[in-house]
């Protein structure tokens, strides 16, 4: 069949029936809908209607310092080492934290746990496991905060608080150590080392067992502490802080003075 366009100005049409690119430039011009005289008169000035429309609305201003916002309850902040009920460290100092670290900015160092009476030259116990983090320190220099080491994590002994405020003018201030990390002592919590609660296995105490520090914990912490015989405590201090800060905790002991301390649960023991 013979085709009757031949010798024709037939111009493709679009979807909606007008001229594609490819027809006349006039037949183009024909298609397109004619605008008014108000749009004519305003079309200089259309590209400022967000602008114009932003421009009395009242604005948002966050007062920080001053008024520090309350973040999201899963914000990655400061890391914190938790305890068990009776102030034994969660950390078992396996180093898979410092494994799956992407910027390589954990360094732990386990050490075994020594249930040896202190008299006799006993380390003394920190963790009811086998092993406990002697050393444990984050480069917040290097830290991205991405939240690995949590997940790799096995006893939940490392969490991510909603503390933000890590800012200083000092390099080597931005390294923290375990006495920094570790969970302030909460309500029935005791200062390790001393052992574990009587009758209680390593596993009593991650199925929630242990509510808290016995009479023989105590017994046992009073003597200690009258001897003075706190074993190889590594200078690590009952609260938080900075030892290289000009007063020590002066971040930590700020926070917690202010009035959203409870809000970004700092000091949280989940």
């Amino acid at each position: 069949m013979a085709d009757d366009t031949v010798g024709k100005d037939v111009a493709p049409k679009g979807p909606h029936g007008s001229s594609e690119v490819g027809a006349p430039r006039e037949q183009r011009a024909a298609d397109e809908p004619q605008k008014g005289f108000l749009s004519e008169l305003f079309a200089p000035v259309a590209g400022f209607g967000v602008s114009f429309s932003t421009m009395f609305r009242k604005v948002a201003t966050e007062e920080y310092p001053e008024k520090p916002r309350p973040t999201a309850p899963r914000f990655h902040g400061r890391h914190q080492l938790n305890r068990h009920p009776d102030g034994l460290e969660k950390c078992v100092g396996c180093e898979l934290c410092a494994w799956a670290c992407p910027a390589d900015a954990i360094l732990v160092e386990g050490a075994d746990n020594d249930d040896t009476p202190l008299e006799q030259g006993g380390k003394g116990r920190f963790s009811p496991g086998e092993r406990y983090g002697r050393v444990y320190q984050i480069n917040y220099l290097r830290c991205i905060f991405c939240g690995l080491c949590i997940e790799a994590c096995p006893t939940r002994a490392l969490t991510m608080t909603n503390f933000y405020e890590l800012a200083d003018n000092d390099r080597g201030k931005l390294i923290f150590t375990k006495d920094q990390l570790l969970a302030p002592l909460q309500g029935g919590m005791l200062p390790p080392p001393f052992p574990m609660v009587d009758g209680m296995e390593e596993r009593d105490y991650y199925q929630g067992k242990v509510t808290g520090s016995t009479d023989d914990q105590k017994a046992f912490v009073e003597a200690r502490d009258a001897s003075g015989a706190d074993g190889d405590r590594d200078g690590i201090v009952d609260a938080p802080g900075n030892p290289g800060a000009p007063v020590p905790g002066v971040h930590d002991l700020a926070h917690a003075a202010h009035p959203t301390a409870a809000q970004t649960r700092e000091g949280a023991n989940p």
